[in-house]
């Protein structure tokens, strides 16, 4: 610790030394003759005020931590050394050594404070009052620049997690906003407008849904050009736009279709609505240098308020409506009416039949195998529930898990789906197994505890089950899927977020809920090597998920050039028909030893089923 003494009389300049007991830097013969109690401090002594300025300007980083300032010494103007050793350092700590008389001088305070770091001494002294009082003040200075340093680092790391942060929000809204709009429009896409629909579902009003299909649309890209196309739908959802509305929401569910939800009081305010709807499609557009005219058919339902209606049963009716329209000669509005409904009749068969289908040994599960993209590893398999049915065949799980998950049925057939897929481990080396819940499973009272006893029972170790939810599952309870989701983590279970970028997900979600993987769903993966919206969604997605540590899982991979993307975006794994289609439970094993991807393993027997399922 460097210290500072000002005054001129060299005999003071030895009463000095013998204060601090420590040898003058400045003189050598000093430093042999002084003694070395105190050797915390380093002395240096000057004549003049005009000397102590140049020890302090040129002390560089061995800055000085106290100056002793014999203000009535001859030859030092103690109150202007005082002020120009402040401006050189603002930090130092000054000592005045003045007559008692002068003690608390406020015009030396006012040139040299702050107050805080500036006392007075009177003469006569005493050695240890120095020594005591430079102490004090040293230490103090040697922590206030230990502080001053701790905080500008904690500063600099603030505003780098804040940067960081600002950039993950920012990467989460992109990502939100790709995964909700349509990347052709920008209008919101079907899993928006699903949200959209329960929303307005719940509410209890009137209102009315318009699902509206391009009458011969195939022939414009026929003709014309996918590019055509893609511009004539741009206009035209342009058209709905400024058609519909002021509060209705406009959608492109896909290719040349369309959805719009508005209220509506009654049959004919619906009507007119869909009038002009009708007619903003059946008209001339400019598209390039051609002039198309295009047409369109559309399917009404109308909701009465009350009992809030399933939004998957809204749109299945509005289709119904639509396929009713195309049917009797395009460009008209068909009314949705009970008579259209075989299919719930349909829908009531199927229940009856799901409820003896386990009894009766129908169903049995197959295994698409998830590989690490880098060598083709097979680490794990998703377990897949397929049921021939003795009078429909095989029948769509899309079909018959929505039926199950609207009765007690979905909890008997989970069970016995996670009994299958856990005896199944048994004849795999180390793979894990996927295993999907929906999300009325996944909201039982006691899940944690039933899927543990499951188990516990099979003798499994639970880090070789991996518990597929949808953000569908966590969205209507965020605090106890959240707990839940801990819990199930702490016992060692992996959790994937299936589908995900579909429903509610959001950054804060993400980082709350206990994951270790991201599934992008097929629809992402689809347009990859097409489309450059499709490509920008993929790798926003994986982007974030590397930036929270999870792994991402790439589903409905198809083509050479979907794996090509996927590996140079650093998707971590892969899994879809070009890899391999779902295999039966022998083939599952036996690829399973093999532990690598080939082309022989991938001509394995595939299991049977509804194409569009298994592609995962």
């Amino acid at each position: 610790m460097r210290i500072l003494v000002v005054n001129d009389e060299p005999s003071m300049h030895a009463r000095y030394r013998q204060c601090f007991g420590a040898p003058d830097a400045t003189d050598p013969a000093a430093a042999q003759a002084g003694t070395n109690d105190l050797r915390e401090f380093e002395l240096v002594l000057v004549d003049q005020g005009g000397d102590a300025v140049d020890q302090l300007a040129n002390a560089g980083e061995d800055q000085f931590a106290v100056a002793l300032i014999d203000i009535c010494a001859s030859g030092v103007d103690g109150r202007q050394t005082a002020a120009q050793l402040r401006a050189i350092d603002p930090d130092i700590n000054l000592v005045i050594i003045t007559e008692p008389s002068a003690i608390g001088n406020a015009e030396t305070a006012l040139v040299a404070g702050p107050p805080d770091k500036i006392c007075y001494i009177a003469k006569p002294f005493e050695a240890p009052q120095v020594a005591q009082i430079a102490g004090v003040l040293g230490r103090r200075w040697s922590s206030d620049r230990l502080l001053a340093l701790a905080r500008a680092e904690l500063a600099a790391k603030t505003a780098a997690l804040e940067l960081q942060q600002r950039e993950l929000a920012e990467l989460a809204r992109q990502a939100m906003h790709i995964a909700n709009h349509d990347p052709l429009t920008d209008a919101p896409n079907r899993h928006a407008f699903l949200r959209a629909l329960g929303e307005e579902a719940a509410t209890g009003n009137d209102f009315a849904m318009a699902l509206i299909d391009l009458d011969r649309f195939k022939l414009v890209n026929d003709t014309f050009g996918h590019w055509a196309g893609d511009e004539l739908v741009r206009q035209v959802c342009a058209a709905l736009r400024q058609n519909a509305p002021e509060d209705a929401v406009v959608a492109r569910l896909g290719g040349d279709e369309f959805a719009v939800l508005f209220t509506a009081p009654g049959e004919q305010a619906a009507g007119m609505v869909c009038d002009r709807l009708l007619a903003a499609c059946a008209s001339n557009f400019q598209v390039f240098d051609h002039s198309l005219h295009a047409s369109a058919s559309i399917g009404l339902v109308l909701v009465e308020g009350g009992q809030p209606p399933n939004p998957i049963d809204v749109m299945r009716r509005a289709d119904l409506a639509l396929t009713e329209a195309k049917r009797r000669g395009r460009g008209i509005i068909r009314l949705f009416d009970e008579a259209m409904d075989e299919s719930i009749r349909f829908r009531r068969r199927i229940e009856g039949g799901l409820a003896q289908a386990i009894a009766n040994d129908e169903l049995r599960l197959v295994y698409q195998p998830i590989v690490e993209r880098g060598d083709l590893e097979i680490v794990a398999f998703e377990a897949l529930l397929r049921w021939d049915s003795p009078d429909y065949g095989t029948i769509p799980t899309g079909l018959f898990i929505p039926i199950a998950e609207e009765s007690n049925l979905i909890h008997e057939l989970g069970d016995w789906v996670l009994t299958q897929a856990l005896e199944m481990l048994q004849r795999w080396p180390d793979q894990y197994v996927s295993v999907n819940f929906s999300p009325r499973q996944f909201r039982r009272q006691n899940f944690v505890a039933h899927v543990v006893e499951r188990v516990q029972h099979a003798g499994i170790a639970p880090t070789r089950l991996q518990i597929e939810i949808t953000e569908t599952a966590i969205a209507d309870d965020a605090e106890r899927a959240a707990e839940t989701l801990y819990r199930l983590r702490q016992m060692g279970f992996r959790i994937a977020l299936d589908d995900f970028g579909t429903g509610y997900s959001s950054l804060y979600n993400i980082r709350r809920f206990s994951l270790d993987c991201l599934k992008i769903d097929k629809s992402f993966i689809d347009g990859i090597g097409r489309e450059r919206e499709s490509a920008a969604i993929v790798q926003s997605i994986i982007h974030l998920a590397r930036a929270l540590g999870l792994e991402v899982v790439a589903e409905g991979v198809e083509t050479p050039a979907q794996v090509q993307a996927l590996r140079i975006a650093g998707c971590s794994h892969l899994q879809g028909y070009h890899l391999s289609r779902p295999l039966e439970a022998d083939a599952a094993a036996d690829i399973a030893h093999q532990r690598y991807m080939s082309p022989a393993v991938i001509k394995l027997p595939v299991a049977p089923g509804i194409a569009s399922e298994a592609s995962g």
